[in-house]
């Protein structure tokens, strides 16, 4: 089930689980492993194919200084999904994963049968965008001046998300992965991604179905009103998931329903 590919300048890592029509996972900086709980529940429905973007989990990166320029992250999605089948597919795309899928089927307009984008975190989009840039600058400024410790802190401020518990016992130190992780989000990834400008025109007129989706449970977060604008760029309703911004793991079930009737 799980497989490799090498594309220029990375690994791409990625898994094949179930049967159906092919549908790609992705979330950025968020590898596969993040979907589990999801994948869990649409293998009975679908190929599903869950990617770790290049950098991120098993997927590596020849020059870890390499920004994260969602149309190369696309291309990355393109070859995977190329190398498990020739139709067009399905892609559920989460935070940035959602920024990718919007590179791919602006890109490759026939590639993508459904891009189910879930949060995607467009600061061009909000109204309140200059003051969306200059917060997602300063975080990237925090990071390199003062640390990720104190860029965590902004991010999960900024976004609205809250931060994960801290485990019980002495403070424990990161481990490598999670450190190398925080360099690609702070360094490499935040503003090329949360910057990113979606080409309307090009979306409007792709055949792919584009559907918009915010956290139910997450209304006036920066991601969700980005999302709110994005759909109403598109002329698309914007559709509530269950959950907040990772509602896809805290409510796998009620998510994964949600999906599935959007696909079906």
């Amino acid at each position: 089930m799980s497989h490799t590919v090498d594309v220029p300048g990375a690994r791409i890592h990625y898994d094949v689980q179930g049967s159906g029509p092919v549908l790609g996972v992705i979330g950025h900086p968020m590898d596969g492993s993040g979907f589990e709980a999801l994948v869990s529940v649409l293998i009975g429905h679908y190929t599903v194919v869950t990617i770790d973007p290049r950098g991120f989990g098993r997927s590596t990166i020849a020059d870890r200084n390499q920004d994260a320029i969602p149309e190369v992250l696309a291309d990355d999605v393109k070859t995977v999904l190329d190398l498990v089948g020739s139709e067009p597919a399905h892609l559920f795309g989460n935070s940035g994963g959602a920024v990718i899928g919007l590179a791919l089927a602006a890109r490759y307009p026939d590639r993508l049968r459904t891009l189910v984008a879930h949060d995607p975190p467009l600061a061009e989009l909000v109204p309140d965008r200059e003051q969306a840039r200059a917060a997602l600058h300063d975080i990237h400024d925090t990071y390199l001046t003062e640390g990720q410790g104190a860029a965590w802190g902004k991010f999960f401020a900024f976004g609205g998300f809250d931060p994960p518990p801290m485990p019980e016992g002495e403070p424990q130190e990161p481990s490598e992965e999670d450190v190398a992780a925080g360099e690609r989000l702070f360094g490499h990834a935040l503003l090329p991604i949360t910057l990113y400008e979606p080409d309307i025109a090009a979306l409007r007129a792709a055949p792919t179905r584009i559907v918009v989706g915010g956290g139910s449970a997450s209304a006036g977060t920066f991601p969700q009103r980005a999302a709110a604008a994005l759909a109403e760029r598109l002329g698309t309703p914007l559709v509530d998931f269950p959950g907040d911004h990772g509602g896809f793991d805290s409510e796998p079930k009620e998510f994964a329903q949600t999906l599935h009737d959007i696909l079906s």
